[in-house]
């Protein structure tokens, strides 16, 4: 017999076999009976059978009271088999360490000596405090789960809020059962009835989760609260009731203070007014140890319509309105039927207890840390005798110990509440010393017209005349051109930049050294990879912006292309009116890339301007070179086209950067050769263009190889910190400055050489430039390098006196300046502190926050209800979607969604990626029309207003940092505030920082949840389980 249960149940196989105990618990029974006369508590229970088995899972034993969870939902055997014990309470007590039981069980705490007691207890409250007294005598530990402090670490253990979301969802069931009339406006053969009229008094957690109720249900709802908190009940979709008495309404620990009596009497004049035009008013407001401020007067009362309803969930505290019966419901003799019952919660028990026992397992987990059941006790007594350094939630919550009292640490202060105008018209009214702005704007103006002046002086006057105009005209057409297509725009200008070819048929004809002839073909052979690869790329990316069923006759834009290579062979008079109309069209493929409309046309035009140029400068081709030229051209044209058809829209950013460093090589090239051909010393505009073609060619050459590198994966993309990085880019500028002037000397004798150091200088300085440059930077280093492609083919018009290279590279030079301002401002960055590789060096910043953070998870398929459920939604994509490929399944879900009359839309940020507008092209690559895309200052006006907000695989971009960490790495950058959403999705693979390597402070607020995984997995799962879900609809 000695070897037999004591228990009957105990000789159940547990569910945790193998998983030592570390500590026992036990669950009570509340006391509840559908007997009222026997009943002493309510039909919740402190811990549910699927939440018990997780604290199995960390090493606790649970023994739970016959029939505890029977009135919630929960048989005995549903404990059973998630490894629980079922014994009578006096076996529970005596075999556990730690006891739970949402209402104190005072009558038992004689048998509890030594042990510790998990209740609802209230001790700021004069029955709390009674209870405190009791358990001090008895020398039970109490915890009041009540206690818990309001701070970030704290949210997932607080049970004021859980219980109250329930009660404010339940107080809206209790008043349509009391109203017996619709709630949202029907028109029948019967009739038309409008919609009811709902007030919610109090704004805390039981009055949002009223107000969102109330809205589901189609009535049309008002809100009041003592604090402003507008912009939430607007977001919600309810109007603000203003009571215009000025008065802070913040105070300690989150709650709201108690009003002055001019308030007092001035809001009740007001709610007057609103109670007498609505159907139902559910008050919510209650100060924890007060008696409950009285909002409805029963003149108020008196002043409602028969049929009524008001719900007082603050009875307890003797209610918001001065005629509610505390735990009853009565109609007055006007028809208003007021509730006052405190037990609203319990009225939805098994919701109830499953949110409440999932705090007490917070709390748990809270105190035992990574130590599990083993060291809970060890913990909490350990918070408690490190007095003011222990934890401060533990010194919160328990009540008693060791026959003594425990003193509560006053309340932490919440964050102050941020003005909402207030800050910007203090940024506003900060204006600059009109004197300084004047002085600074003069001395730029005239340093520029100084070095106009400058190049006046060698350069041809038609030259800079083209130089500026064309400068003129694309600095104009840049701006114009939509967000969306910033990546073909990069496309387009890269392969406009392969211009550099006619610089090697020049070079080619006039060459007399085998050097420079070797040199010259060169520059055209790579040029020609740049030309076909870049238009077949900006081809297939325009391609992929079309619509299902949209005819594309832009091809026709081609035709000009005949008559230039009619008129090229039959007029030569005219060959130099075809390179400057040529030109032109350049300029022309920029305007056209403005609209999605024009696009098309626009890189047409960018094809048959580089085409006439090139077949004006052909024709003046001896027949030698003409022929051995055209062979360059089939073998560059041939590795172009083959590149440009394999590259994924993924691998654009890549390509492009790739693409620029053959418009380096060609520069270089062309000016090396150039000398080399006609080797005249002196400070000529010839040799000036030459050297400076070969400074910018080096640095365009090995600056983007590294980028390449960076983009591909094949470099690490974080900055490289040379010590005194910043010197070596100095040293490397005076040191050309200084082989510029010898060159530039009359009797040198040695300009072949330096042009080769010059080269070699420039080469090593691109290399260490852009590796300086952080991945966060990566799209404004890319622009810049557009920028020098073009600066180059400048220096090679000057070289070379051509009309056409001038005006593409003076085009292409300013358009990729004007991206590289646009993208510095989308990312609030300095552009030398860019090129100087400044992105990481920013000082790191700690907020306010007292201990770890602590995020919130969620699966997908909770994920899919939300977005089921959602009438607004929002997907935020980032470079994280592009790597793991998901924007085919994320078009197949917005697709998904907007049929079935959920409006979702896709917010992109400028700098999105690893280049301009490149979520852009992947989303028309996914089939995304682009009137679903908009732009960060399209959605951030109305963010409020999106029921769910999906992150996909972006981080810096919606980094509130931004905007609350003053002096962060990216303080200041405009972003798109997903924050102000209702609700947020996070879905990327780990908790990690963007590229600026910073902490998201939205991963761990109260409305932010965390989707871990692969991207494209998530994704793919996203849009099985919301078909599924529509499916059942």
């Amino acid at each position: 017999m000695a070897s037999a249960p004591l228990l009957q149940n105990d000789t159940l196989p547990p569910a945790n076999a193998g998983v030592a105990v570390g500590l026992e618990l036990g669950v009570l029974h509340e006391g509840f009976s559908p007997d009222s006369m026997t009943s002493k508590g309510d039909q919740r229970v402190s811990m549910v059978p699927d939440v018990a088995e997780q604290l199995i899972k960390d090493g606790y034993g649970v023994n739970v009271e016959k029939g505890a969870g029977v009135y919630s939902g929960f048989a005995d055997q549903a404990y059973v088999q998630k490894g629980c014990r079922i014994a009578n309470r006096a076996e529970v007590i005596k075999k556990s360490s730690v006891l739970f039981s949402i209402e104190p069980p005072v009558s038992d705490f004689a048998a509890c000596k030594g042990k510790v007691v998990i209740s609802w207890v209230g001790r700021l409250l004069d029955k709390g405090k009674d209870i405190c007294e009791k358990a001090k005598a008895a020398g039970v530990t109490l915890i009041d789960v009540t206690a818990v402090p309001r701070i970030t670490i704290a949210q997932k253990l607080d049970v004021l809020s859980s219980q109250a979301k329930v009660a404010g969802h339940r107080a809206v069931i209790e008043a349509s059962y009391a109203f017996g009339r619709f709630h949202t406006a029907e028109m029948t053969a019967a009739g038309k009835y409008p919609p009811s009229q709902t007030f919610v008094l109090g704004c805390g957690v039981a009055g949002l989760a009223a107000i969102g109720t109330s809205k589901a249900m189609g009535s049309v709802v008002r809100a009041w609260d003592v604090r402003d908190v507008s912009d939430q009940v607007h977001s919600m979709g309810a109007k603000w009731v203003a009571v215009d008495f000025k008065e802070s309404g913040e105070g300690q620990g989150g709650y709201a203070k108690e009003s002055s009596d001019a308030f007092k009497k001035f809001q009740q004049e007001t709610f007057k007014k609103v109670l007498s035009e609505v159907d139902i008013a559910i008050s919510t407001a209650a100060i924890p140890g007060r008696p409950s401020p009285l909002l409805i007067t029963k003149d108020a009362v008196a002043a409602m319509k028969p049929g009524s309803v008001i719900v007082d969930l603050a009875a307890q505290g003797g209610g918001n309105c001065e005629l509610t019966k505390p735990n009853e419901i009565y109609t007055t003799e006007n028809g208003v039927t007021i509730i006052g019952y405190s037990d609203m919660p319990a009225r939805m028990a098994n919701q109830a207890s499953t949110m409440y026992a999932q705090n007490m397992c917070n709390l748990l987990r809270h105190i035992h840390a990574k130590g599990k059941a083993a060291e809970f006790l060890k913990n909490l007594n350990g918070a408690l005798d490190a007095g003011e350094e222990g934890d401060i939630v533990s010194r919160s919550i328990v009540c008693s110990r060791n026959g003594q009292l425990v003193k509560m640490p006053p309340p932490p202060q919440p964050t102050p509440v941020k003005p909402k105008a207030a800050a910007p018209a203090e940024k506003k009214a900060a204006k600059a010393d009109p004197l300084k702005a004047s002085l600074v704007s003069a001395f730029v103006l005239t340093f520029g017209i100084c070095c106009l002046l400058a190049m006046g002086e060698g350069v041809k006057s038609s030259l800079l005349t083209t130089f500026l105009l064309a400068g003129a005209a694309g600095y104009q057409a840049v701006w114009g051109v939509a967000h969306a297509l910033h990546t073909p725009l990069m496309s387009v200008t890269n392969a406009i930049s392969g211009c550099t070819a006619i610089g090697g048929l020049l070079l080619l004809e006039k060459s007399e050294s085998p050097v420079a002839y070797q040199l010259a073909a060169l520059a055209v052979l790579v040029s020609s990879v740049n030309i076909f690869g870049g238009f077949v790329v900006s081809q297939r990316m325009l391609n992929l912006f079309k619509k299902p069923g949209d005819k594309d006759y832009s091809g026709m834009m081609l035709f000009p292309a005949v008559i230039f290579l009619i008129i090229s062979l039959q007029a030569p008079d005219l060959l130099k009116a075809v390179s400057t109309v040529s030109a032109l069209l350049c300029v022309a493929a920029i305007g056209g890339l403005a609209t999605m409309s024009t696009a098309n046309a626009g890189c047409k035009f960018g094809m048959v301007g580089v085409f006439g140029g090139m077949i004006a400068t052909m024709v003046g081709l001896s027949k030698a070179n003409l022929l051995f030229s055209s062979l360059l051209l089939v073998i560059g044209g041939s590795a172009g086209i083959f590149m440009g058809l394999k590259v994924s829209p993924i691998a654009l950013p890549q390509t492009v950067a790739a693409f620029h460093s053959l418009v380096g090589l060609a520069a270089m090239c062309t000016s090396i050769g150039s000398f080399v051909s006609r080797p005249v010393s002196g400070a000529t505009m010839e040799n000036t263009s030459a050297i400076l073609g070969d400074f910018i060619g080096g640095v365009t050459l090995t600056g983007s190889l590294i980028a390449f590198g960076k983009l591909n994966g094949n470099l690490s993309s974080k900055e490289l910190s040379l010590p005194g990085k910043n010197y070596l880019n100095l040293t490397g500028l005076f040191l050309f400055i200084f082989f510029m002037y010898l060159y530039l000397q009359p009797d040198e004798k040695h300009g072949v050489l330096i042009l080769w150091i010059v080269g070699a200088l420039a080469c090593l300085m691109g290399l260490h430039l852009v590796a300086s440059v952080g991945g966060g930077d990566m799209p404004v280093c890319i622009t810049v390098l557009n920028s020098y492609s073009g600066w180059a083919l400048v220096a090679e018009g000057f070289l070379l006196n051509s009309n056409v290279l001038t005006i593409v590279g003076s085009l292409i030079g300013f358009s990729g300046a004007i991206l590289t301002k646009i993208m510095c401002d989308a990312m609030n960055r300095d552009i030398f502190n860019v090129l100087f590789g400044g992105m990481n060096n920013a000082p790191a910043v700690k907020g306010d926050d007292t201990g770890p953070k602590e995020h919130v998870e969620c699966n997908v398929d909770l994920c899919a209800e939300m977005l089921v459920n959602a009438k607004e939604v929002l997907v935020v994509p980032g470079y994280g979607m592009a790597m793991a490929r998901a924007q085919t399944p994320m078009g197949e879900l917005a697709a998904m969604l907007r049929k079935n009359n959920i409006t979702l839309k896709f917010g992109v940020h400028p700098v999105a990626g690893r280049m301009p507008g490149q979520m852009n092209v992947l989303l028309a690559e996914a089939g995304v029309p682009h009137e679903w895309v908009l732009e960060m200052d399209e959605v951030n006006p109305d963010m409020e207003n999106f029921d769910v907000v999906l992150v996909m695989g972006a981080n810096d971009v919606v980094n509130s940092a931004a905007q609350e960490l003053e002096g962060c790495a990216i303080w200041g950058m405009p972003v798109i505030e997903v924050w102000r959403a209702k609700k947020v999705i996070f879905c990327k693979r780990s908790m990690g920082g963007g590229y600026a390597d910073l902490d998201n402070p939205v991963f761990y607020k109260s409305n932010t949840e965390m989707l871990l995984g692969d991207g494209k997995k998530t994704a793919d799962s996203l849009v099985t389980k919301v078909r599924e879900r529509l499916e059942k609809v």
